[in-house]
């Protein structure tokens, strides 16, 4: 959820790395040089600058925060030299001594493998209807070596040259989600065996909306897999979008109360309004009567998208809530009566605001935990950069 070192620099320049490959893209699709690969602009160079490499290695994140001071005073100094003829010299002269004092950073390190999908995003906006179809696509495609719970002792693992990976672990966050598009699609090659390919690609079977369908699913079922080995989410997981209704208005979606807390109850259970939370209520698929709460959600995949999350086969009772930012935060347990610190699931390591620090925690339980997510907000870091 959150990688250290924890620093506001390190934070700025990765954002600055992502927000400027980004950019390029944009321009190069702008201007038509980028190729459309799977629906979306593809990146032409074999190479991306790092996020995950930095914020594991300070010191060269250092050196490139260095690196770019150097190169933007080299050119403000052309620039200089440019409108300024008299001192043109000084100026000209000043742009090597900069290049040359930049403590250069390892290319190794800041530059990594890239894929023609690396910079794309998923279209699906991760919806219980996409975890769903993904689940199929998992079990017609994928279980058989990664096993049903995704650790990768499926079946036919131990006959692979290349024992399939954990996806409940760490490796599916440290992949952005268009490098695990381009390999679900195109295989995954082994750099040590000449390229040969340790994943094929099911680019024959599946198209791009099967791939971004697998990824909602492997994310939700590496949610679920980590709460039940570890009792919380080390990484943030979203709320599922969901069609809700509310009385006797349309359907909407769970996305639009997106800058409001939102609590979602499991089951036949209704607690009491709250005005600190929107509540929806998810209906069991086999429950015969809606309940009487003012926002119910009936789908039967939202309801098996959330206990694939929840990491439970008896998701009745149980009580979700998502902070502002849509992430998955709290889990109240069926039978629990209120709630405590301990059923924050998805925390912060970033310390509270120091005004927050100075503030009173609210006497009720929820309240608490309501303060606790407010003050001590998540850091996303998917495929080594801060979303």
């Amino acid at each position: 959820m959150n990688s250290t070192p924890e620093a506001d620099w390190l934070n700025l320049l990765i954002g600055l790395l992502q927000g400027a490959q980004l950019q390029l893209l944009r321009v190069l699709d702008a201007l038509g040089l980028a190729a459309q690969v799977h629906g979306q602009p593809a990146w032409p160079w074999a190479r991306r600058l790092s996020g995950e490499n930095l914020l594991i290695d300070l010191g060269q994140a250092r050196n490139l925060a260095w690196t770019l001071v150097c190169v933007a005073l080299a050119v403000l100094a052309l620039l200089v030299a440019l409108l300024w003829r008299r001192r043109r010299f000084y100026a000209l002269a000043l742009v090597p001594m900069l290049l040359i004092a930049a403590p250069w950073p390892e290319a190794h390190v800041v530059l990594v493998p890239a894929t023609p999908t690396s910079f794309q995003s998923s279209p699906t906006g991760f919806t219980a209807a996409s975890i769903a179809k993904g689940r199929v696509l998992y079990a017609q495609n994928c279980v058989a070596c990664h096993g049903a719970d995704g650790k990768g002792e499926g079946p036919l693992a131990a006959s692979l040259a290349v024992w399939p990976p954990n996806l409940s672990g760490p490796l599916l966050w440290r992949r952005a989600d268009g490098d695990l598009l381009w390999r679900i699609l195109h295989g995954t090659p082994d750099v040590q065996q000449g390229g040969k390919p340790t994943m094929p690609g099911f680019g024959g079977q599946l198209n791009e909306a099967d791939a971004w369908a697998l990824i909602d699913y492997m994310k939700a079922q590496g949610a679920g897999q980590s709460l039940r080995a570890l009792g919380n989410w080390p990484q943030p997981i979203g709320l599922p979008d969901m069609a809700v209704r509310c009385g006797s208005q349309a359907p909407r979606l769970l996305a639009s109360w997106r800058g409001q807390r939102v609590r979602i109850v499991a089951g036949n259970a209704t607690p009491a309004e709250d005005p600190r939370l929107v509540t929806v209520q998810l209906v069991s698929p086999s429950q015969t009567a809606l309940p009487a709460a003012d926002c119910v959600a009936d789908s039967p995949a939202a309801w098996e998208a959330l206990a694939l999350i929840a990491g439970t086969d008896r998701l009745a009772g149980t009580q979700l809530i998502a902070d502002r930012d849509g992430w998955l935060r709290a889990r109240g347990e069926p039978g629990k009566a209120g709630w405590s610190d301990d059923d924050l699931l998805c925390r912060s390591e970033r310390a509270p605001a120091a005004s927050a620090k100075n503030t009173a925690l609210p006497a009720d339980g929820l309240g608490a935990l309501i303060a606790r997510m407010d003050a001590e907000p998540v850091r996303f870091v998917k495929g080594g950069f801060i979303h």
